[in-house]
């Protein structure tokens, strides 16, 4: 009977043993959780397989007004929990809207000698995208005459250290004001026709987690939708601006 209990003790205490494993395995397993920072923005300029010879021909072939169309180009296979891209190839296309809202296209629509603004579907698009080329002459059967074409790069900071596309984020808590997130938007404004680059315009802007907390991949989706938002309306900013310039310089250009 003795030896009974001493058994008993003993499959017990191996019981509560495994137990306490299983607590801190599955607690290990839960602060392993990461997060998968997105593919990267576009080089534009470098989409272009033209030399710079052949580019110093190019001559603006549109009169204003003028439609435009508006296409979000990003890295190939782009994703993120709000948004995913089209297409395959040197890079891709962004057809739905996460950091753009209404009042933002409406804003560019209300420009002067802009009769429209027309965005970009993706039954109008190749699936296989290699060159500025093929976003012409999507933007083509549009029938609109000018493209704005812009990409946003986001980058992810810990510990001073910036983190490139496709890093992976331990989920936890992080020392004040040591995590952050930057993200740029850039664009350019080019003739449908001709492909000849009116001008180029960009805006930087920076999210800082005051809190620190990046407990959860919601928590650090937050960060880059605020940023990257916020980088969008300072790069419409600029690109009214940029579009002023364009007007006064030609305005008066023929078709």
């Amino acid at each position: 009977m003795q030896k009974l209990v001493i058994y008993l003790h003993f499959f017990q205490l191996a019981r509560s043993k495994n137990i306490v494993v299983l607590i801190l395995l599955l607690a290990l397993q839960g602060c392993a959780a990461t997060y998968t920072t997105p593919a990267g923005g576009v080089n534009i300029t470098a989409l272009t397989d033209e030399d710079i010879a052949e580019l110093l021909k190019v001559e603006p072939a549109s009169s204003f007004p003028a439609r435009v169309a508006v296409m979000r180009v990003q890295a190939s296979g782009y994703f993120t929990k709000t948004n995913h891209s089209y297409g395959s190839g040197r890079f891709s296309v962004i057809t739905n809207r996460d950091i753009e809202e209404d009042e933002d296209l409406s804003r560019l629509a209300r420009l002067p000698m802009i009769t429209a603004i027309a965005s970009m579907s993706r039954l109008l698009l190749p699936a296989e995208l290699t060159s500025l080329r093929d976003l012409r002459r999507s933007a083509a059967r549009l029938k609109t005459d000018l493209l704005l074409i812009y990409s946003v790069d986001t980058a992810f900071h810990v510990e001073g250290t910036p983190l490139g596309p496709l890093s992976l984020v331990s989920l936890g808590f992080i020392p004040n004001k040591k995590a952050f997130v930057t993200s740029t938007t850039s664009g350019a404004l080019i003739d449908v026709r001709t492909g000849f680059v009116y001008g180029v315009a960009e805006a930087t802007e920076r999210e800082e987690q005051r809190h620190s907390i990046w407990n959860s991949e919601n928590a650090i989706e937050e960060a880059r939708l605020k940023a990257e938002k916020t980088s969008y309306k300072a790069f419409t900013d600029e690109f009214e601006k940029l579009w002023k310039s364009t007007v006064e310089s030609f305005g008066a250009s023929p078709r």
